[in-house]
């Protein structure tokens, strides 16, 4: 059974300044997602889900249907506050989007096999898709005893970016290559002093290393997640519904399931290159960086042709 690609699509662009996930980047108009997409085919994904908003649903239809027919099978579902387990209700004023989390439950209905979630915004590199599927394909299913998932890892200074600051999910494993646990921390940026750090709760400056390993929102998930999700994520609208700024984030599930022994989450480490596109100055970074793997042969110049 081939794995799908799930692509996390449902952000607003409120710090681009605009529609990323349809931003062009390549020599014809390439997307960001249009080359993991690529990379996803090439190590043998068979379907791809795009999570997306009713607002935006017909122009994404309009611009992936068509160049990917016969390439891939695509699916699109959407993310909206109101799709709530059915003994809640959103609250009115209510105009942040629920999470991560929330967002890959909307794949459920369409998922029946081994999925990978990225963001849409993401370069993630070409190696990071066949370790993924090197995975699955070792692990297909996950229907007996404690559950294996796993997750992309990447040094953390080759996730930042030169023009603000970022979040990131930092992880800390075993000896035996298992995500302990995930730390989500908001704000990361260098220092005056040239040292990474962000803002504890108390408001101090909390250091990291270059060398640690984050998580890019790259998972490896089975059908079971989402059991696992109905049943938290209802827990979770019962102390937070009316709060209207609580978001249910992938970690916070990971790390439930990994401190009640029900799941194992293996991290695998890519030497692929991240780069993505949290600020509209972010984009000729990752335009020329894309020139360059053309120009190497890693991507043919029209991509879909």
């Amino acid at each position: 059974m081939k794995p799908t690609l799930v692509v996390l699509a449902a952000g607003m662009g409120s710090r681009y300044g605009g529609l990323k996930q349809m931003d062009e980047f390549g020599p014809n108009g390439e997307t960001i997602i249009d080359y993991s997409i690529y990379d996803a085919i090439r190590a043998g994904f068979g379907k791809v889900v795009f999570i997306i908003r009713d607002s935006f649903k017909e122009a994404f239809v309009d611009f992936f249907s068509k160049k990917l027919e016969g390439k891939i099978e695509v699916e699109f579902v959407s993310q909206e506050l109101y799709k709530l387990p059915a003994s809640f209700k959103c609250p009115e004023d209510r105009i942040k989007p629920w999470g991560t989390a929330h967002a890959v439950m909307m794949a459920s209905e369409v998922v029946k096999e081994p999925f990978l979630v990225i963001n849409a915004d993401d370069y993630y590199g070409v190696e990071a898709y066949q370790v993924a599927a090197d995975f699955f394909m070792q692990h297909p299913d996950d229907k007996k005893g404690k559950k294996l998932y796993n997750v992309i890892g990447y040094k953390l200074v080759n996730t930042l970016s030169e023009f603000g600051t970022v979040n990131r999910g930092v992880c800390k494993g075993d000896a035996d290559g298992n995500l302990v646990s995930i730390e989500e921390c908001k704000k990361i940026g260098w220092d005056d002093q040239g040292k990474i750090s962000f803002p504890g709760s108390d408001g101090t400056p909390r250091f990291l290393q270059e060398n640690d390993i984050v998580s890019m929102n790259m998972w490896g998930f089975y059908p079971s997640y989402f059991e696992f999700f109905d049943r938290e994520f209802s827990k979770f609208l019962e102390l937070n519904i009316d709060d209207l700024t609580s978001e249910y984030y992938i970690p916070d599930l990971i790390d439930l399931l990994i401190a009640e022994g029900e799941a194992d989450v293996k991290i695998l480490s890519s030497d692929s290159n991240w780069f993505g596109v949290t600020y509209r100055e972010d984009k000729p970074f990752v335009v020329e960086k894309l020139s360059g793997m053309i120009a190497n042969g890693v991507y043919p110049r029209d991509l879909w042709d």
